[in-house]
């Protein structure tokens, strides 16, 4: 009797990705991941339209399959890739997640999940209808610090929870597909988003009011941007965020016996840091550099290989969107917004912490860092 494709998956010990997209995330930290999550995820295919990337890449990391986009269902289609992994610009998410799914190829994609509402729903349906999992890449959800910063806001220690405050900053220079807003670029897709899901799993609640402004220009975006978002029971979330100033990455939430900051909060390399105060003292603990992809690999494949869905999911991914789509709204028409309710039964808790050692940044190809570095 001939076995199903999901009974032949969940027999084999490690799942097949196809990186699709080889820009500055993949280079630094998606393709090196892979040799931290070995025990159940393998780097099989790289898709990217860029020869001199394909050839260079697959020789690093010893991949034999390099296709170019033209050829991204037909690939899927033949076998030998279990899951992919979108790196692409937002605008293209919904497209390359939805084609993978009706070939039976799970996704795994980047955030924010799409530009649109529709888009989300369209990707979430298209991964029911076709009986693969679907995950967006929260990697915040799997990193020690930031699932500490929540187990201490639910352990009481800082009181109830009042007031969360955010700044995420860096330098963004053109050419970058997240000053191109045809891409869906625009500082709240692109690092507004953060703050939005932090404030999120730290008050365990979905806001019903926001409003925001957007300052300056730089290349088809908003250069800075504000905004205030209102959860239910008095309490209040706002953050600022902008391509235009020196790398600023933090958050502090305040209770009524004390707060918790985060600092660095968002970054992917460095060491963090939190800073425990109550009473007016004060106690830090220190969390060293980890390799923040490689959970989501290490998850996602065991939540694929177990049949489990996962968390984060499309629907987490769609509560940021539109929190993100409704801000801008606030922004273009000077008034807040209300949001329909919106229920979230899973969240981010300390079991998802997974620790790995952190990498070494390789030398990229053909692709610039935010700050146009190459």
């Amino acid at each position: 009797m001939e076995t199903s494709p999901v009974a032949r998956r969940q027999a084999r010990r490690k799942i097949r990705y196809a990186v699709v997209g080889q820009g500055h995330i993949a280079q630094v930290a998606v393709l090196p991941a892979f040799a931290h999550a070995r025990r159940n995820s393998e780097l099989a295919a790289l898709f990217s339209d860029d020869p001199v990337k394909q050839r260079a890449l697959a020789r690093k990391y010893g991949v034999e399959r390099t296709y170019g986009y033209d050829e991204y269902e037909s690939q899927l289609k033949r076998g030998g890739i279990d899951a992919v992994y979108i790196a692409l610009p937002n605008s293209m998410h919904r497209d390359y997640a939805v084609r993978a799914a009706r070939c039976g190829v799970h996704v795994l994609c980047e955030k924010p999940m799409a530009v649109t509402e529709s888009e989300c729903d369209a990707m979430m349906r298209a991964a029911e209808r076709n009986g693969v999992k679907l995950m967006i890449a929260y990697r915040l959800h799997f990193e020690s610090a930031n699932l500490q910063a929540i187990e201490t806001v639910r352990s009481g220690k800082i009181g109830e929870p009042r007031l969360f405050n955010s700044t995420f900053v860096l330098q963004v220079q053109a050419p970058n597909i997240r000053l191109e807003p045809e891409m869906g670029g625009g500082t709240l897709y692109d690092i507004g988003i953060y703050c939005i899901n932090a404030a999120r799993y730290l008050f365990r609640d979905e806001p019903h009011l926001v409003q925001a402004a957007v300052a300056g220009t730089r290349g088809g975006v908003e250069e800075s941007s504000t905004a205030i978002l209102q959860f239910p029971g008095g309490r209040i979330a706002s953050f600022s965020c902008s391509f235009g100033g020196a790398k600023v990455s933090e958050y502090q939430i305040v209770g009524t016996k004390g707060d918790l900051k985060l600092d660095p909060a968002y970054e992917y390399a460095g060491p963090r840091q939190h800073r425990l105060t109550i009473g007016g003292k004060s106690k830090i603990v220190r969390f060293g550099k980890q390799d923040q992809f490689a959970p989501e690999l290490l998850y996602f494949s065991d939540c694929v290989l177990q049949g489990r869905d996962p968390e984060p999911s499309g629907r987490e991914g769609l509560a940021d969107v539109r929190i993100v789509r409704a801000l801008y709204r606030s922004a273009k028409t000077g008034r807040a917004v209300e949001l329909p309710r919106f229920r979230r039964s899973r969240r981010p808790d300390a079991a998802q912490a997974i620790h790995r050692p952190p990498v070494d940044k390789p030398k990229v190809i053909r692709a610039r860092s935010p700050s146009g570095a190459h």
